[in-house]
């Protein structure tokens, strides 16, 4: 029976299992809400009355076979991927399974140190080695770009023996590597091409942007189908090519994800695949329009450097990804945490995050144009009242990393903590880093450095919330022990 697009399986069971009134003598112990009238009454009877455990008629993710399967292979083929699988742990769960899908203990794995946290992450967990290829940064912006395809060469030809490379599609900022070429040169060499397309769902229903993982023939990708999907927090998608075997990626999957899989996120990620295989070439578009005339609204203003495809120079800038409304906020006096914090508080406009130089505005298909006048009148103001001279402003976002251990090494091994000032030349243990974007400042096996050290000082100054270690004042750090590596 061919697959149809407009059906979504997982809401069409759910809608038939209210129609039935069942009587749960099962988990969960609200009881469709009875339970619990202070949650029934903030969430809405007919979103608790779904929240239900895996049955039969409802099918069960750790093992599909029925209308979570139909769902996923529809993912599947609106993705243009071999195989599809619903994840409801974020796109963290979908990056992990990619990443222990594809290496294993010892195994070494070439990727831009900007990766998101997760990739890390699954380096402590499976014991892999990374190999970092260091982005060029552009030194207006202080942002980290893409792989140059040299630089992915002559880590291949150091690293012969590496099992994979991950390549971000995009970064936070919209910056795009080469991924055709990356992934061909992948392939030519027995390695696994695996993509982190947290911010890149979008790429598979747009006109005129960058090209997708599974259209590059990339063997992975994780998708966040939450971010500019539509679908619920917490929901993303773990797309396969056909080199893949389902059954393998399906064992590591339930490693770690969990038994009891919410069908509040199981039927977001149904309706979500449905409209965007139905409408998202058209939503996108109005997405990409949206973001352009913001960009050049903002520009306008004077101060602020909204950039875009003018970057891209063939190589650190392959693509870009018009969708993203990242602005520059130096040239204004005021760290781009600083805006950030500004439109919060004083104009009640909430942004996706800001750093120490840029803001990023995320777009996607639930916006519309009278938001996006609002947030440019703020910019404006802000302008007005409070900018002043750039003088000691720090920049930069991306320090080249010194790797004395694997994450896992690092992660496992003996360690102390000690007061931040005192770690200064001493390999780190755990991870710090400004959430969002949850690229990691310090990562397990990194020697703490002065640049490093100003770096966690002033972004603390300016008021990024900084994560990762134990020590939630990050006053301490925990390093290891001399003569533990």
């Amino acid at each position: 029976m061919p697959l149809s697009q407009e059906r979504a399986p997982i809401y069409e069971a759910l809608q038939e299992f209210r129609r039935k009134r069942v009587v749960p003598f099962d988990v969960p112990g609200h009881k469709r809400g009875r339970g619990n009238p202070e949650l029934t009454e903030f969430l809405g009877e007919k979103c608790v009355s779904i929240d239900v455990n895996s049955m039969k008629p409802l099918d069960n993710l750790c093992h599909p076979v029925s209308v979570i399967r139909e769902a996923e292979e529809l993912a599947a083929e609106a993705f243009g991927a071999a195989h599809a699988f619903l994840m409801v742990g974020g796109t963290t769960s979908a990056v992990q399974a990619m990443v222990l899908s594809a290496v294993h203990q010892g195994d070494k794995i070439i990727l831009p140190r900007n990766v998101h946290r997760s990739v890390v992450g699954a380096l402590v967990l499976c014991g892999a080695v990374p190999v970092y290829v260091d982005p060029l940064c552009d030194t207006r912006l202080g942002i980290p770009l893409g792989m140059r395809l040299q630089d992915v060469k002559d880590a291949m030809d150091r690293h012969p023996d590496a099992k994979a490379i991950l390549v971000n599609n995009p970064t936070y900022y919209g910056i795009c590597s080469d991924l055709r070429s990356i992934v061909k040169l992948g392939h030519e060499r027995g390695m696994l091409c695996l993509a982190d397309e947290a911010h890149g769902t979008h790429f598979y229903f747009g006109d005129n942007l960058p090209v997708s993982a599974m259209a590059a023939g990339a063997d992975l990708a994780a998708v966040s189908m939450h971010k500019s999907g539509g679908s619920l927090t917490q929901s993303s998608l773990l797309l396969a090519g056909p080199a893949m075997s389902q059954g393998q990626i399906r064992q590591i999957i339930n490693l770690t994800q969990t038994t009891s899989a919410s069908y509040l996120l199981l039927s977001s990620l149904d309706i979500s695949r449905r409209n965007l295989a139905l409408r998202g070439r058209e939503a996108f578009r109005r997405v990409s329009d949206m973001a352009e005339y913001a960009r050049g609204e903002i520009n306008s203003i004077g101060g602020y450097y909204a950039f875009s495809r003018e970057l891209i120079n063939g190589e650190s800038v392959y693509d870009f990804d018009i969708t993203k409304l990242s602005v520059n906020t130096l040239d204004i006096g005021l760290a781009g945490i600083e805006v950030y914090d500004l439109l919060r508080d004083e104009y009640d406009i909430q942004i996706e995050f800001g750093d120490l130089g840029n803001i990023l505005a995320y777009l996607s298909i639930g916006d519309r144009l009278r938001e996006i006048e609002r947030l440019v009148g703020a910019l404006a103001e802000i302008r007005r009242h409070y900018r002043r001279s750039r003088a000691g402003l720090l920049c930069q976002e991306y320090i080249e990393p010194t790797v004395i251990a694997t994450p896992q090494q690092a992660f496992y091994g003996e360690k102390e903590s000690l007061p931040l000032e005192q770690t200064l030349g001493r390999v780190c243990t755990e991870f710090v880093m400004c959430y969002p974007p949850g690229i990691p400042v310090l990562a397990p096996g990194e020697l703490i450095t002065e640049p490093i050290l100003e770096y966690i000082r002033y972004a603390k100054e300016k008021g990024c919330s900084m994560t990762g270690p134990e020590d939630p004042e990050i006053l301490h750090l925990n390093v290891l022990r001399k003569g533990a590596c």
